[in-house]
């Protein structure tokens, strides 16, 4: 189930990788030039080396190499990251259900 708060946050998200400040009303800064296909590959990415870095870490606090502070915030980064993967698909597929509900 997507929260309000997931959705706020793959909302700013979206806007940051578009280029576009949120604090100024949205109004666009500089546009990156890249599609929704960007975006969606972008937050992927981030996801996917926040769950890599995670990995690293835990692998790291087993063998003694690092704090238990240091593998929390990464495990959280992961999951905030993963968060903002979902809410981004949930708002994808509802979007496509509401384009497939229209009358032609």
């Amino acid at each position: 189930m997507i929260t309000a708060l997931a959705a706020t946050k793959a909302y700013a998200t979206a806007q940051k990788a578009m280029g576009i400040d949120p604090g100024l009303g949205g109004s666009e800064v500089a546009p990156s030039g890249g599609g929704f296909a960007d975006i969606l590959k972008s937050a992927m990415t981030d996801a996917l080396k926040a769950s890599k870095n995670a990995e690293t870490q835990m692998a790291n606090q087993v063998q003694g190499k690092a704090q238990l502070v240091d593998v929390a915030t990464a495990v959280t980064s992961a999951q905030s990251s993963l968060e903002t993967v979902l809410a981004i698909r949930d708002q994808v597929i509802s979007a496509y259900q509401e384009i497939m509900r229209m009358p032609i």
